[in-house]
Formats: C-alpha cells, sequence, structure tokens
C-alpha cells in the first residue's frame, strides 16, 4: 500500500478512536462529577448549579447576576432563574449592595461553600490520579493537546 494511502486509514483510525475516547471521557467526569454531587449534599444539585457557585466562589469582589451571565455565556433571565433557585435550596443568598440598593450581590451560604470545597477536591483528585502515572514529557504532550482542544472550542463558540 502507497504510504500516502496508509497514512490516512491510519488518521481515519486515530480520528475515530481519539472521538471515543473524548466521548467516554466527558461522560464518565459528568457520571463521577454527578455522583459525587449526591454523596455530598442534602439536596439535588446540577453540575451546571454548581459551576454557577464555583464562579461566585471565584469573585474577588462581590458577584452580581450581571457578573454570572458574562462569566458563564448564559443570558441574564436564566442566570436570575437559576440563583433564585440556588436560594430556596440555601446555596445562594442575595444581598443588596450597602452602597446602591439597586445592584444585588450573590454570595455563597456555608452549604455553598461546601459543596463548592467538594467540587474543587473532586478535579484535584482526578487531574492527581490521571496525571500520577505519567511522564513529564507526557504531561508536557497532555497539556498542550488540551491547550489545542480548548482553542478548538473558543474559537467555535465565539
Amino acid at each position: 500500500m502507497p504510504r500516502q494511502g496508509r497514512e490516512a486509514v491510519d488518521i481515519t483510525a486515530f480520528e475515530s478512536e481519539l472521538n471515543d475516547l473524548l466521548v467516554k471521557a466527558y461522560g464518565s467526569i459528568d457520571r463521577l462529577e454527578e455522583q459525587m454531587l449526591r454523596t455530598t449534599s442534602k439536596h439535588q444539585v446540577s453540575i451546571r448549579e454548581v459551576h454557577l457557585m464555583e464562579t461566585v466562589a471565584q469573585q474577588r469582589q462581590a458577584c452580581t447576576i450581571s457578573c454570572l451571565s458574562a462569566s458563564q455565556g448564559i443570558s441574564l433571565p436564566s442566570v436570575t432563574a437559576a440563583v433564585n433557585k440556588l436560594c430556596r435550596k440555601g446555596f445562594v443568598e442575595k444581598q443588596r449592595s450597602p452602597s446602591d440598593g439597586r445592584v444585588v450581590h450573590v454570595v455563597l451560604t456555608h452549604e455553598g461553600a461546601r459543596i463548592v470545597t467538594a467540587h474543587r477536591y473532586f478535579h484535584r483528585h482526578m487531574v492527581r490520579a490521571v496525571t500520577k502515572s505519567l511522564t513529564r514529557q507526557e504531561r508536557e504532550a497532555m497539556l498542550s493537546g488540551v491547550r489545542k482542544l480548548n482553542q478548538f472550542f473558543d474559537e467555535e463558540l465565539h
């Protein structure tokens, strides 16, 4: 078989295996996160809700609905509904700004902070488990590949 034709078959097999691995990895991470959340909280909480709480926790200054909307790429009405739901579940509170009563800040409750801490632990544990047996060269190659994957997503989504 000529080299050019053989490379095409190898690339197709590579692409197929890579696609299968990415789909399986995404599904596995999703299922593991959901499992972790079921054991962490007495209330049902979704991954999307945890990511909103994570954003609240990451803010250096008070977090507003607009801030959450911009950082998550979600419409203001959707974020408002999600924050209201998180308030009912006891994960966040809405507080009026003392300097401007029109502004509402979203803050984590103790229970919300506990969920965020568990979520962060899950991710640290997962990354350490995945990378502990990799050589330095393999870790660098993995980072390079994931950076390029994220660059593709960024370009496609914006």
